[in-house]
């Protein structure tokens, strides 16, 4: 079942959670990696790769907020109390907001750099900068909210993990299963 239904999530839906999510987790790994290595090959190719990944992350989540706005998400868990359910909308709002400002960020951080370094996308081609000012003083004020979105970022992924946790192991609610089984039904 592609489409989500009124119980559960369908396989696109899940194919992009379950995409984004791996792409998240590893370019949280390769950010904090690529500023901690002092070989600067293996970093400018570590930047590169993180730029890419970025790209892709931005690419799939405009995806799948329009998957969303033609397919709407299933009803809530019966079983989830107002304030779960207000959360659970705060968190991925938040969510897909800061996925969508987060490589934004990078990329005007980018083209901000007096260094003038392209982002080569997967080594295939070359990304033009965003119009913005080139100086020290753009490129730092990026640097900072990059990096203040990235740990952002890790907070809301940690938070959301665990509530999912929460609800598969300690509340065994269904929640975390309409992200693994497509369409179903899943409340006990």
């Amino acid at each position: 079942m592609i489409r989500n239904t009124k119980d559960g999530y369908g396989l696109l839906a899940i194919a992009f959670h379950w995409a984004i999510a791996v792409l998240i987790l590893g370019q949280i790994g390769l950010g904090l990696t690529m500023v901690r290595v002092a070989d600067q090959r293996l970093a400018f190719n570590l930047i590169q790769w993180h730029k890419s990944l970025g790209l892709l992350i931005l690419a799939l989540i405009v995806l799948r907020l329009l998957w969303r706005l033609a397919n709407p998400r299933p009803l809530p868990l019966a079983s989830l109390r107002r304030w779960e359910k207000a959360a659970s909308t705060a968190v991925h709002r938040l969510l897909y907001a800061v996925f969508l400002i987060l490589p934004l960020s990078g990329w005007a951080l980018v083209s901000a750099s007096v260094l003038g370094i392209p982002t080569l996308v997967f080594g295939l081609l070359v990304l033009p900068h965003l119009p913005v000012g080139v100086s020290e003083a753009g490129e730092t004020f990026w640097r900072l909210l990059h990096r203040s979105l990235a740990y952002t970022a890790i907070a809301l992924v940690a938070v959301h993990m665990l509530a999912a946790l929460r609800h598969h192991f300690i509340l065994k609610d269904g929640v975390l299963r309409r992200m693994l089984r497509p369409g179903r039904r899943t409340e006990p």
